[in-house]
């Protein structure tokens, strides 16, 4: 069996990931060309209060924004986390188990 470290192994998720990320944005691109080529044009319509709307690219970057705050807000909760539990954690020497056997 193969020996992988974490990392090898994050890196080769994340590959795939975007491969497959490529792979439909190109598959999307093929069906965007083949609707265009079938479809009559027809003139836009104006929708009241369009204009005031934000545009896709707003949106994206809008919304993994706030993801990427969300993330480092969770990713600092789990630090804290990890730091207030450490005292129980085996071999931290402040445990009750080591307290108990330093009194006899």
């Amino acid at each position: 069996m193969a020996d992988y470290s974490t990392q090898d192994l994050q890196e080769e998720f994340l590959k795939m990931i975007r491969v497959s990320q490529e792979t439909v944005v190109e598959a999307v691109k093929t069906w965007v060309d083949n609707v265009r080529a079938v479809t009559p044009r027809v003139s836009s319509i104006q929708v009241p209060l369009a204009d005031r709307l934000p545009n896709p690219e707003d949106v994206v970057t809008s919304a993994y924004d706030l993801a990427e705050k969300l993330l480092a807000g969770q990713r600092q909760f789990a630090e804290e986390l990890v730091k207030a539990t450490a005292p129980l954690m085996a071999g931290s020497g402040s445990g009750r188990q080591e307290q108990g056997a330093s009194a006899e």
